[in-house]
């Protein structure tokens, strides 16, 4: 696997990470040159009157009733929704006739493996010389503190084919981008500000992705994000308590029960937690207690895409249809890695893949309870979620 780092036009970071061949020795390199006419992002803004004012990214304002921080980025209301094929910014460049016209992708190259690349359209970006310190007050009351939201957003494109999807991939091609996943792990948590770094995909229009080429994303929060909060604060009173590691046991007890686990390989396991919210629900947790996809040994990351693609494959056989055939399941994959700065030696690295499928057709709702006080009430038990994936099995 051979990494080759870049700048777009506007001066978005860029990284290709390539494992087939002339790339993958360096016999021959991707297109790292940016061709489009964009502005550089930080470049001043001259507004309608004539006058120049310096650039602004997203801000962040704190609930005082919860105490979460809300990043705001209106911008984002103007960013690609479902385009056409021929018009998708994740797929490779595209030349006309002449072998000279350029598409307004985000990819310079005509091919790639698998690429990553700072998000156009951010809702945590760092402005040069501003920092979460640079804090003020909405309307001057100290009762709504707010600062710039200033972390990263990148986007991991997983392949160059338009129409395919996680599933669809070697395990060659997952090896490379757990290999992406560690290397942007720890750049990003080496940012200065950076207090959690959280890799996912969101996968199926069911869940609200604009963008249907094969892709996932990471976000590097300023903060520590409200469920990671809730589960440092369980941690830390296992811990006083027991003298356990409250994620480690948990691997451990669903281990002993056996009754949820659903598949195991020699450096991984896949359970659906005794306490499953959503509909399907499988937690990918390695053996061993490492912090952050960047602490893996090569051993686990190469037994990862293993098993991560059958879990992934064996997930889309989980619904059939009335025609026997199955239902690629709309899913949320995301990786919960270890905080950090305080509170690290609390984490423990795992996977949490979930649906809002509940049926074929049909969706579970976040209504009154779920959305007004999240208090969940789940419409299946673990026990049938794990069974039907034995099933399978993976």
């Amino acid at each position: 696997m051979r990494r080759t780092a870049t700048r777009l036009a506007d001066g978005r970071e860029l990284v290709y990470f390539d494992d087939s061949e002339p790339y993958a020795s360096g016999g021959a390199t991707r297109r790292l040159d940016d061709p489009r006419p964009l502005p550089d992002r930080f470049a001043p803004v001259v507004g309608e009157d004539g006058s120049a004012r310096p650039a602004t990214g997203p801000e962040m304002r704190r609930d005082p009733l919860t105490g979460d921080w809300i990043p705001m980025a209106s911008h984002r209301m103007n960013r690609t929704f479902l385009p056409a094929a021929d018009a998708c910014p994740l797929c490779p460049a595209r030349t006309g006739a002449s072998g000279t016209a350029y598409s307004d992708g985000e990819i310079p190259d005509t091919d790639y493996d698998v690429v990553v690349f700072e998000n156009r359209f951010p809702a945590l970006m760092q402005l040069p010389g501003l920092t979460v310190d640079d804090a003020w007050h909405v309307d001057g009351d100290p009762l709504w503190p707010a600062a710039p939201a200033a972390g990263r957003c990148e986007v991991v494109c997983f392949s160059s084919d338009h129409t395919s999807s996680f599933g669809d991939l070697t395990a060659h091609r997952v090896r490379t981008i757990v290999e992406a996943w560690a290397d942007r792990t720890a750049e990003l948590s080496a940012l200065p500000g950076i207090q959690q770094v959280f890799p996912f995909e969101n996968r199926g229009r069911e869940i609200g992705v604009t963008l249907p080429h094969p892709h996932g994303q990471i976000y590097a929060f300023p903060f520590v994000t409200p469920r990671t909060q809730a589960m440092l604060r369980e941690a830390r009173t296992y811990a006083e308590r027991t003298g356990g590691h409250l994620l480690h046991d948990v691997v451990e007890a669903e281990l002993r029960a056996g009754t949820r686990v659903v598949l195991e390989s020699e450096h991984w396991v896949a359970y659906v937690p005794a306490a499953a919210r959503w509909p399907v629900e499988v937690h990918l947790a390695p053996r061993r207690d490492v912090p952050d996809v960047a602490a893996l040994d090569a051993a686990e990351r190469d037994d990862l895409a293993e098993v991560y693609l059958r879990l992934v494959r064996g997930l889309d056989r989980f619904f059939v249809d009335a025609d026997g055939d199955h239902i690629p399941l709309p899913y949320i994959a995301g990786w919960h890695q270890a905080v950090v700065g305080a509170g690290r030696e609390l984490g423990r690295l795992h996977l949490q893949v979930f649906s809002v499928l509940r049926a074929p057709g049909k969706l579970k709702y976040l209504a009154g309870v779920e959305s007004g006080m999240a208090a969940w009430i789940s419409d299946t038990t673990p026990e049938r979620i794990a069974a039907r994936l034995q099933e399978i099995p993976l």
